[in-house]
């Protein structure tokens, strides 16, 4: 069986860690995420989740000097999403110091963006992000910060994402973000079992336990997590050692 992944994830507004609550509003301020980089990489955190959570938002790019200093305190790798909006933009992040890049709601309204991506640096760069919100029966993606709506159904959307070129899905349940009840993990199986990529679980996550129905029930391929990281609920060592008792494969 593969290796599950332990993602913490960093939403950075005004230079700051913040804990968010269904979709970016503000609350507690969690720290510095420099400070917080260094913190999860000597935990073992598997790779590190850095999101600009007002850069589309607010129609401007990501700080990079601070993307860079986050990056130089890694040896894991680094994804970063916020206000990427072209293949430059992608280019200039990577410079930071990025590994991968994730792109929302400039794939959603331009999907050659991720071909375009995929061609040049590679699929394993281009990660995808799909915000979801369950309506009448089904879920469908919303983008800029989960504002505004698409009219596209999630588990489709996934799917093309897929064909054209990205390497990856990070999946997040808009009714799930920031309330500590868990995963969507009928979103999670659905999109887990129309794709080949690998899908990460975003959305909910407030014990180890929810990592292991995502995994699971819901098939992902990995589990992303901020609040239960950054307010010193469980360190990560701590999540995957209970996952590893729970005959999960993670790298310790």
């Amino acid at each position: 069986m593969l290796t599950r992944r332990i993602i913490p994830c960093m939403d950075v507004r005004d230079g700051r860690v913040v804990k968010n609550y269904q979709y970016f509003t503000a609350l507690p301020d969690a720290g510095d995420p420099v400070e917080l980089a260094r913190r999860y990489n000597e935990q073992g955190a598997d790779e590190l989740a850095y999101l600009d959570i007002t850069a589309s938002v607010e129609g401007r790019k990501l700080l990079l000097d601070l993307v860079e200093r986050t990056a130089d305190e890694l040896f894991i790798p680094l994804t970063v999403a916020g206000g990427i909006r072209s293949v430059e933009d992608m280019q200039a992040v990577l410079h930071a110091g990025a590994d991968k890049i994730a792109i929302n709601s400039s794939a959603a309204l331009d999907p050659d963006l991720i071909a375009r991506g995929a061609e040049r640096f590679g699929s394993q760069c281009v990660v995808v992000a799909i915000d979801a919100r369950r309506e009448d029966g089904d879920w469908w993606v919303y983008v800029r910060g989960g504002r505004t709506p698409t009219g596209r159904r999630a588990v489709e959307w996934a799917m093309e994402a897929e064909r054209r070129g990205a390497g990856e899905l990070l999946v997040t349940s808009i009714d799930r973000d920031g309330t500590g009840e868990g995963y969507d993990l009928e979103l999670l199986h659905s999109i887990c079992s129309s794709v080949g990529i690998p899908v990460i679980a975003s959305g909910g996550a407030a014990t180890p336990a929810h990592f292991l129905e995502a995994v699971t029930r819901g098939m992902a391929d990995a589990v992303l997590a901020a609040s239960m990281f950054h307010y010193g609920r469980y360190t990560v060592r701590e999540a995957k050692e209970w996952m590893r008792a729970h005959d999960v494969p993670v790298r310790l």
